[in-house]
């Protein structure tokens, strides 16, 4: 593929990236935005912080999820966002990794209330750190080419889509 060809292509990978990543954070923010208390009871589920502290990020939590989706999907401060889901999304591995090898027997609450789960559910511990890493493979996208099309970024940088 020819370079220009290649340099017309990447604002079409990106802005695929951008949009799917932001539709992830919608809908995870979404999903626990009804109901704060729940969201909580999640993030203490993990056992890592004290209820105090995981109300406080239960609570917080549904709102910066959106507001990184909202900023994604209309394409503003794409490379910052990106850094911020990327460091969240290593953050969520990481409490996933240590619920696993401490034999905690929960759901991740990324996209449903979480909590403890009943009798005769399974985890999806690895189902749940491979999505994220696909996650995460879409920051590193937008990380390295955080330029897009239909962006404000764009707009700023006086770019026509």
């Amino acid at each position: 593929m020819e370079t220009t060809t290649r340099s017309a292509v990447w604002p079409w990978i990106s802005t695929l990236a951008r949009v799917g990543l932001a539709a992830v954070w919608l809908i995870a923010g979404a999903t626990k935005i009804g109901d704060l208390a729940e969201s909580a009871r999640a993030v203490n589920a993990y056992q890592l912080v004290s209820y105090d502290v995981a109300k406080m990020i239960g609570g917080v939590q549904p709102f910066l999820e959106i507001g990184l989706g909202v900023l994604l999907l209309i394409g503003l401060a794409t490379r910052l966002t990106a850094a911020i889901s990327a460091v969240l999304l290593v953050i969520f591995m990481a409490g996933i990794v240590w619920a696993w090898t401490k034999g905690l027997r929960i759901d991740c609450g990324c996209f449903s209330s979480g909590g403890e789960l009943g009798a005769g559910r399974n985890t999806t511990y690895g189902l749940d750190i491979l999505r994220d890493l696909g996650f995460l493979a879409l920051a590193g996208v937008l990380l390295w080419r955080p330029r897009t099309r239909y962006s404000i970024d764009g707009v700023l940088m006086g770019e026509s889509s």
